[in-house]
């Protein structure tokens, strides 16, 4: 355990950081398995429309540095990708 009261402190921020990270995380990928769960589906405008919505939550987060900003570029166009094919 951290012994000095600067110590205490950084443990005390990092934990509350910890806790919003990994719901911030959980609440991207919540999203991510709507637009699949869409895609799955097989409508593609019912699809777009959850693509949009996560595509905002995850730029969001990204700006934030919960995802690093080429995981969350990486994570739209495979989304994008296979939205797209299903158009075709």
């Amino acid at each position: 355990m951290a012994n000095s009261k600067q110590a205490r402190k950084r443990a005390r921020q990092a934990e509350g950081r910890r806790v919003l990270k990994s719901s911030q995380r959980s609440m991207v990928r919540t999203y991510i398995k709507r637009v699949i769960k869409a895609i799955n589906g097989g409508d593609h405008a019912v699809a777009m429309a959850e693509f949009q919505q996560a595509q905002r939550v995850i730029d969001r987060i990204a700006d934030k540095d919960v995802l690093s900003k080429k995981r969350a570029a990486r994570l739209k166009s495979r989304l994008n990708a296979r939205v797209k094919a299903l158009a075709a």
